[in-house]
């Protein structure tokens, strides 16, 4: 069978590398013929591809497309969820009581959200303003209030630039509350503070420490990790297998705010490289096409990752 694809892809240089990977994802040839893109194989691999094609031209037209989309779009095209996404990738998923519609603003963003209403575990990394830690964080109020879980733990090591708990005066809930603070005002925003202080006194919302999860079950509830680079492997994997019956969680980290004594190995990232591929894990790239903050944030990303390349 044969397929073409008038619409042209927004560059040349982005249209080949489309053109290539989808042929090679879905086993047909993909040749341009001067007006647009053929697309030659057995009817229904045509037409899927065909379909991912135009997809990820509409997807792309003001967003940047890197190499973990291509590949997520073509996974969820070849599954038959294409169509799906497409016509609520960017839906209004939860409503603050002030009002405040919390919805992906970017394509990273919309596999991300994506991805956590499909998938059992997700990891994601990224930089500073992708809203990893509250887009989780709103993804795991939703699954509450709609009572497809029970409860929800939000965790995070305790180790920022060299110090840890011990150093901190107080007890344990005064030496935890500086690490929580970014979950904590993610769950007043998404909550209210008087019924995010209702969950967490009853133990609904509980924040604590990732040493706390050593030796338990987490069953029932949606469980977030942030702060990921921060973990050893051995920390990871102790996290991970706590996972319990009726558990989602979520993995959140930056690759560029690394804590951890220089030559500690990277629990982040050993993950990644070891779960990349398992069923029920998705794993999702954010990049600073993504940062939603404020546009200032994106030229600094931008200008620590050029400076970081000129080092090497």
């Amino acid at each position: 069978m044969e397929e073409r694809v008038e619409q042209l892809i927004n560059s040349a240089q982005t249209a080949g590398v489309y053109a290539s990977k989808i042929a090679a994802f879905f086993g047909v040839s993909v040749e341009h013929d001067g007006k647009g893109y053929v697309i030659e194989g057995d009817t229904k691999d045509v037409l899927t591809a065909k379909d991912a094609f135009i997809a990820l031209d509409k997807l792309s037209s003001g967003s940047e497309i890197d190499e973990t989309d291509i590949q997520y779009l073509m996974n969820i095209a070849r599954d038959g969820r294409l169509e799906d996404f497409l016509k609520t990738s960017d839906e209004v998923f939860y409503m603050t009581p002030s009002g405040r519609a919390i919805k992906p603003r970017t394509l990273g963003q919309r596999l991300y959200v994506d991805s956590l209403k499909q998938s059992e575990l997700v990891i994601c990394c990224g930089p500073a303003g992708t809203g990893k830690t509250f887009l989780g964080v709103a993804m795991a109020v939703k699954a509450l209030k709609a009572r497809e879980v029970s409860r929800i733990i939000l965790t995070r090591p305790a180790i920022e630039a060299g110090e840890r708990l011990g150093f901190l005066p107080g007890d344990i809930e005064e030496k935890v509350n500086p690490y929580m603070r970014p979950i904590y005002d993610a769950l007043s925003a998404l909550l209210g503070q008087d019924m995010f202080e209702r969950y967490y006194d009853k133990g609904v919302i509980e924040v604590s420490p990732l040493a706390f999860m050593r030796g338990r079950n987490l069953d029932d509830c949606f469980v977030l990790l942030d702060e990921a680079q921060n973990t050893t492997p051995e920390q990871m994997k102790m996290f991970l297998t706590r996972l319990g019956v009726n558990c989602r969680a979520c993995v959140c980290g930056d690759f560029t705010q690394i804590d951890l004594p220089r030559g500690v190995p990277n629990g982040l990232k050993d993950a990644i490289n070891v779960l990349n591929g398992v069923e029920g894990i998705k794993i999702v790239s954010l990049n600073d096409s993504d940062i939603v903050r404020n546009s200032l944030v994106a030229r600094i990303v931008r200008a620590y990752e050029n400076a970081k390349q000129g080092d090497l």
